[in-house]
């Protein structure tokens, strides 16, 4: 059986539905409560492998917040797996860049708040725009720094934050939708592996909720509404679509041309760094998606494909295997402000923090997922 897409359903802001509560796991830290959408009711297999899903991002992360989710089974395209669609709010870069600071927990967090741009404002090394200097639509990339809204913005996933401090921790809001594609048969439970011609469940699962904790790029919103048939191409103040994940992008062109990040939808290597692009946080030089339309034919919100980087590549193993949690994975959403409990923490507090550690993990009682690796 081939390998299976997951995606992102929507990335723009969704509205928010009244659904049934059906479960809450009530733990120190984070917290996920999910309601039912269709399928994952109280009692179900479905309901008892999220819950797992869930539980291993909450032993991975301590942010002491509330993340809702609506989840739910429908048919989806052939080769689509799951799909999340995340309510979005936009924030300036500065109150962002004084949140991330004020969050900063780790060595990791520290090296990327230190490496974001200075000032109100950065720059995108940009393409296809309507006032593309190269010409309207143009795949020539040019240095963007004019300091209008694309220059000043960003959209943050509500869970992304709540994580930081810029929402309310336990705003009751639905922060992300996740459907899973009925049509496939499915696994529930990684305890005993996964079943010969069936998809890990749990896996998908973690791997939707990655999303909606942020694992998301706004070049998707530049690959697919730039072409005509889209209303496109647009000027590049407005594209407001730029994620905290966002200014882990680079690539050799943007550092050349003196960008803060690489915004470009197209097939060009982008790599993934924490110091603003100075080095690539693991090794080589090609480590994210570059986009359905004008890329590599998958959406900007992953990693590269078959290169195994991680659970937050766009496609999943083949039926019968066990997705992969990596440190990749780990070390993305820490540096866009949700706080590890097993990432270095900055000298001064690493006393303090192994203790809490300790303690919350000792208060926490959850399935472990086998074969989930970091």
């Amino acid at each position: 059986m081939p390998r299976t897409s997951w995606r992102l359903l929507r990335i723009l802001a969704v509205s928010v539905s009244a659904l049934i509560f059906i479960q809450s796991n009530v733990i120190a830290g984070l917290i996920f409560n999910l309601t039912d959408s269709g399928g994952v009711g109280a009692g179900t297999d479905a309901l008892t492998g999220f819950t797992s899903a869930a539980s291993f991002w909450s032993s991975q992360f301590d942010d002491s917040i509330e993340v809702n989710l609506a989840v739910g089974f429908s048919s989806l395209a052939p080769t689509t797996l799951g799909a999340a669609g995340s309510t979005q709010s936009t924030y300036s870069f500065s109150s962002w860049k004084t949140a991330m600071s004020n969050d900063a927990s780790s060595a990791n967090d520290t090296t990327m708040v230190n490496n974001l741009p200075s000032g109100t404002s950065f720059s995108t090394y940009l393409n296809r725009t309507n006032n593309n200097p190269n010409g309207a639509g143009s795949a020539t990339a040019y240095l963007d720094n004019d300091g209008d809204a694309n220059n000043t913005t960003l959209r943050l996933n509500n869970a992304n934050a709540k994580a930081v401090g810029l929402l309310t921790a336990d705003l009751a809001a639905e922060d992300a939708n996740i459907t899973f594609n009925s049509d496939f048969s499915w696994d529930f439970d990684q305890s005993d592996g996964i079943g010969a011609g069936l998809i890990d469940f749990v896996g998908v699962a973690i791997h939707e909720i990655g999303h909606a904790m942020g694992f998301t790029s706004g070049v998707d919103i530049l690959d697919i509404f730039s072409p005509p048939a889209m209303g496109g191409p647009y000027n590049d103040d407005q594209f407001t679509f730029v994620t905290a994940l966002d200014f882990t992008r680079f690539s050799a062109d943007s550092e050349s041309a003196g960008a803060d990040i690489d915004w470009t939808a197209d097939t060009r290597a982008k790599y993934f760094s924490i110091d603003g692009g100075a080095t690539a946080a693991t090794a080589g030089t090609d480590h994210w998606s570059t986009g359905l339309n004008f890329g590599d034919g998958r959406q900007a919100s992953h990693w590269k494909d078959n290169l195994a980087l991680g659970i937050m590549d766009p496609t999943a193993v083949a039926a019968g295997s066990v997705n992969v949690v990596t440190a990749l994975d780990l070390l993305a959403l820490d540096v866009v402000g949700w706080n590890n409990v097993t990432a270095v923490p900055e000298p001064s507090s690493l006393t303090l923090l192994t203790v809490i550690a300790v303690i919350g993990l000792g208060n926490i009682r959850r399935r472990r997922c086998r074969n989930i690796g970091l």
